[in-house]
């Protein structure tokens, strides 16, 4: 009963009001008494976590956590790209020269997606890869290789749920939703990666001070589970041989290299 009502509200919810007072509630003082049946139905691994249960004040704090300096190790190799986020990996492809790619079975528009013309000509071609956030992981944003942020924006106003039954059945919530972009300049060439909200609460945060950042550095946070899109220019990404979808993996954990 408790893990229905916690889906129905934090995984499923997709309308404006029942949203709003989701957000209302995970930020007020009277969420903090739901706080360990939370932790206990998504097996949280508190011995990871800066602080411990007790000290979160609300369902909020605890969904943006931070963790213990030791919890994730950067994985440091020159070329190499590691996961963003803790995450399943749910689908990597090709972007095709129509700029199309296939998750779930259903279409999306990295035209779209981007709304910037002239930034995805250099991703036609290149590689996409989904990475989901469940209610469960931890949700801060991390950088996936070292580079400098040429360009960050903000598109879409609604978001829906992107979970496996929302990018199935939802209204091309990857291209659609709110979501934040950052897009990187290596020496390698360009990556984006693409903040997708989740909900109409458009809960991400930006976090980085700058635009030089290091493999690893924190970009940003999720108020609740959520996606990220990483976006490769043509011809610079290989996946790690290891990757089949779906596949769990945490931040700092290689996920390919990059080449010129």
């Amino acid at each position: 009963m408790i893990r229905t009502f916690y889906r129905l509200l934090i995984e499923l919810t997709n309308g404006r009001w029942s949203s709003s007072i989701l957000r209302r509630f995970a930020r007020s003082g009277l969420s903090r008494f739901i706080i360990p049946s939370f932790a206990k139905i998504y097996h949280l691994n508190q011995d990871e976590m800066e602080k411990g249960l007790h000290e979160y004040p609300t369902l909020h704090d605890l969904f943006v956590r931070t963790l213990k300096k030791e919890a994730r190790e950067i994985e440091q190799s020159h070329n190499s790209v590691v996961s963003p986020v803790d995450a399943v990996i749910e689908d990597v492809g090709t972007i095709k020269e129509s700029s199309e790619i296939v998750v779930k079975g259903k279409v999306y528009s990295i035209k779209e997606m981007l709304g910037d013309h002239e930034r995805l000509t250099k991703y036609l071609n290149g590689t996409y890869m989904i990475l989901y956030l469940s209610p469960s992981h931890y949700h801060r944003i991390h950088c996936p290789v070292v580079g400098t942020v040429t360009k960050q924006w903000t598109l879409g106003s609604k978001s829906y749920p992107v979970n496996k039954w929302g990018l199935k059945y939802g209204v091309a919530t990857l291209s659609k939703n709110y979501r934040v972009i950052s897009e990187l300049t290596t020496e390698f060439g360009h990556v984006a990666v693409v903040k997708v909200g989740a909900m109409f609460v458009n809960s991400i945060e930006t976090t980085h001070k700058g635009t030089q950042l290091k493999k690893g550095e924190e970009m940003a946070y999720f108020s609740f589970g959520s996606t990220v899109v990483l976006l490769f220019e043509k011809g610079i990404f290989q996946i790690a041989s290891f990757i089949q979808t779906p596949h769990d993996i945490k931040v700092g954990e290689k996920i390919g290299v990059l080449s010129k």
